[in-house]
């Protein structure tokens, strides 16, 4: 490869983070929509002008730091989890269960009516059912959004997220059992793999509020030590095929009832957390092309009408019983729209192990980018029409 083409790959990356930058904070001055709809947009728009400048393997150092950056936003969602608050309000989890599997079947049943193999349909349902952690908390901070729906939609992100792991890898487990044939791989790829990684992740979870608490002085050292600790978690997960979901998220929810503060001027930690938030919305897109995009978009076009409207109507059934009003419960349900930047690092994590999907899965792809763009411009949009945020 000529000299210049060198140059041109190592730059790539962090001229298109930079663009994407530029881009967020014109258009988002300009028209206050979301900055991370226009990074997302912005890089499948490079990727697909410059496709080879932004190939990446499996060891690529960007994917590794798009995980980083995935497990510090996990972390935080985590950490904002009360689970006492589920105790005392049960209705906000069964309100969750019932939009996530009931997604998940009206999803399976749409796919099939598309002629997709079974195992092919069980694995976009699964991926349908979850919500993306990164877009909704990007617009909950950045929109400084609080109140009852924000609170509630934090929470069914995170309940989102992990039951679609659980079942992501369950299907996963069952397609390698059906094409290699050992059952012991296919128990690898499930139930094994969800335990190590709840406890990988629950254990830091302990331990380090206690050291802090032993060191003293919280609030200068808490991010520090909680990010290393991310990073840490990230490798160790991605290195052994384990799920930096779930140790991410194990690691955030103890950490929270370990009784240690996390301040507001902490959230998205700090301007490293931003850079590293931009690239992952980069990359995310990077892995899509546009042949799939295209090949996929009308069953993925039916797909997200079917998913949001479920979602939307599956939170506010529960809205009453759960002590919010219809409005509220509404836009609770509307705010659950994003789900790209999850699907996309899902999918790439199960390419350790061997599994390509996203050629099977082609409306992911169309999907991933509706939701990259439309997604957080909707979470936004509900946050504003509940009321709870400084924007009116």
């Amino acid at each position: 490869m000529p000299d210049f083409l060198v140059i041109s790959a190592d730059l790539a990356w962090p001229l298109a983070v930079l663009l994407a930058w530029l881009a967020g904070e014109f258009i988002h001055r300009w028209t206050a929509l979301p900055r991370i709809s226009v990074y997302g947009l912005v890089g499948f728009l490079c990727a697909q002008a410059f496709p080879d400048l932004f190939a990446t393997e499996s060891n690529s150092p960007v994917l590794v730091l798009a995980n980083v950056a995935f497990g510090l936003i996990l972390f935080e969602l985590g950490y904002r989890v009360n689970l006492r608050w589920l105790r005392v309000n049960p209705w906000v989890a069964v309100s969750g269960l019932v939009e996530t599997f009931v997604t998940f079947g009206v999803v399976y049943l749409i796919a099939l009516q598309f002629s997709l193999p079974s195992l092919t349909a069980l694995l976009l349902a699964s991926l349908a059912m979850s919500t993306s952690p990164v877009g909704v908390l990007r617009v909950v901070n950045e929109q400084r959004s609080s109140g009852q729906a924000t609170e509630r939609v934090l929470h069914l992100v995170a309940l989102n997220s992990v039951l679609a792991v659980l079942t992501f890898k369950v299907i996963v487990g069952f397609w390698v059992f059906e094409t290699s044939g050992s059952l012991t791989q296919a128990i690898s790829h499930s139930a094994f793999e969800l335990v190590m990684s709840a406890l990988i992740g629950a254990i830091p979870g302990m331990v380090v509020p206690a050291v802090l608490r032993h060191l003293g002085n919280l609030a200068r050292e808490g991010t520090l030590a909680f990010a290393l600790v991310v990073v840490i978690l990230v490798a160790i997960t991605y290195s052994s095929g384990l799920s930096p979901v779930l140790a991410t998220l194990a690691f955030g929810l103890t950490a929270r009832h370990r009784r240690v503060t996390f301040t507001r001027t902490q959230r998205n930690f700090g301007a490293i957390g931003e850079l590293l938030t931009i690239l992952l919305f980069v990359f995310a897109v990077s892995t899509l092309s546009w042949a799939n995009v295209v090949n996929g978009g009308l069953l993925a076009f039916v797909l997200l009408l079917a998913r949001f409207a479920v979602k939307t109507a599956g939170v506010a059934a529960f809205s009453h019983l759960s002590g919010i009003s219809w409005k509220k419960g509404l836009a609770s349900g509307m705010a659950l729209a994003p789900m790209s930047v999850f699907v996309v690092l899902l999918l790439e994590q199960t390419k350790n192990a061997g599994i390509v999907l996203i050629d099977e899965l082609a409306a992911v792809a169309a999907m991933t980018l509706f939701m990259e763009v439309i997604g957080p411009i909707i979470t936004q949009r509900a946050l504003i029409w509940a009321r709870e945020t400084t924007q009116e």
